[in-house]
């Protein structure tokens, strides 16, 4: 079974499709955006944890 890992992010809304696509070219795939407690955006981005060799 799979596991992941998550990681939250601030969006600036003018820059928004590219800070999405920097974390999603290393490989976050984003499952959320909501308002912050202080009025911006935030991201909420998850991808799978990699197996230690």
């Amino acid at each position: 079974m799979p596991s992941f890992e998550y990681v939250t992010t601030p969006l600036i809304v003018h820059n928004t499709a590219a800070i999405l696509n920097n974390w999603g070219s290393d490989g976050w795939e984003l499952v959320q955006v909501v308002q912050g407690p202080e009025g911006g955006l935030v991201a909420y981005l998850k991808r799978e944890k990699k197996e230690d060799a």
